[in-house]
């Protein structure tokens, strides 16, 4: 099969097309045939070696935690699918590599896709559907009447959000660029600041939640427009002992992210307000959770480009220049 390996970790590096083997079936996995996957900044910060104390990947593997696509086999322990069977997924750690025209995933993180979408548009979901739903549904319990702020509203995890915010009832506020204050407003933001312009510490306050994916800058800042008992989660860092005991990391690097950690949980405990680092799991159950909400147009997918299978490194590139708008998708078939 055709597929787009990652041979060296580095921020100059292009993935190389290669003819590989097609992935090993386990007893509980199903093959599906990549109809389409999509790029998240996860890919490019792999790439760039900035998870390797998260995911010590070896090197060369194939990048991608996306997939839509049909299942073509399934291991001798699968129960849920069959051959034939439309689906989507976010592979599980160690597991992914959906930049490939084959991927072998877990049969408990995949999900019958959405029937009222294209195979592109259900390729954008999993990784921001997942990551929104575990922020304010799992960690957050958001609930109607309560008030979010949602960093980056125009980005990939911020367009799926501000819509299952307000599907579950929340106030939503949310930072964009002038020239994407339409489209957050159409998703359902209440409030949109421009970041370019204004501060938002200064406009939002007695907030119940904040879904943090900036910088560290914009971290300290955050805590500040939360009301004392609320909750800041963040996709981006620094990860905190508790994610570091989630995933059985060794001794040494606990100690790591309890260090990189401090300044913000010592920040949260002065401000009487809740931190916690997310780092997002695969989940075929959460993802149905989601179908749903699609099917039913509460919540619907937003994408910026569509590229060629043969286009991947470009699309990546596109994906680290910070200007797209939802998501970035590959067509692979």
């Amino acid at each position: 099969m055709k597929a787009f390996i990652l041979d060296r970790y580095g921020k100059k590096q292009t993935l190389r097309a290669a003819d590989v083997p097609e992935p090993e079936l386990r007893d509980n996995e199903v093959l599906i045939q990549v109809h389409a996957t999509a790029v998240n900044l996860l890919d490019v910060k792999l790439r760039n070696g900035e998870f390797k104390l998260i995911l010590p990947y070896r090197t060369p593997f194939v990048l991608g935690h996306d997939v839509s696509g049909v299942v073509v086999r399934v291991g001798p322990q699968v129960r849920q699918f069959k051959v034939g069977d439309e689906v989507y997924a976010r592979p599980d750690d160690f597991r992914i590599g959906t930049f490939a025209e084959y991927v072998a995933v877990k049969e408990a993180s995949v999900a019958i896709k959405p029937k009222n979408i294209t195979m592109e548009e259900a390729a954008s979901i999993p990784l921001v559907g997942l990551t929104a739903w575990q922020a304010l549904v799992e960690k957050a319990r958001l609930k109607k009447g309560q008030k979010v702020f949602i960093q980056a509203g125009s980005g990939g995890v911020g367009t799926f959000a501000i819509q299952l915010a307000k599907h579950l009832g929340a106030t939503v506020a949310t930072t964009a660029s002038a020239g994407n204050t339409g489209l957050v407003k159409r998703l359902g933001a209440d409030i949109v600041i421009d970041y370019q312009k204004d501060d938002f510490e200064a406009r939002l306050s007695d907030f119940d939640v904040v879904l943090h994916s900036q910088d560290g800058k914009t971290l300290a800042k955050s805590f500040g427009v939360l009301k004392p008992g609320g909750h800041l989660i963040s996709i981006s860092g620094p990860p905190d002992p508790q994610f570091a005991q989630d995933i059985q990391a060794p001794w040494v690097v606990q100690q790591v992210m309890r260090a990189l950690s401090f300044g913000a949980r010592r920040q949260a405990q002065r401000l009487k307000v809740g931190y916690a680092f997310l780092f997002m799991k695969a989940s075929g159950s959460q993802l149905r959770q989601i179908t749903p909400l699609i099917e039913s147009g509460a919540i619907r997918p937003v994408i910026d480009k569509v590229f060629p299978f043969e286009s991947t490194n470009d699309a990546l590139a596109y994906v680290e220049s910070g200007r797209a708008k939802g998501k970035v998708v590959i067509k692979v078939r």
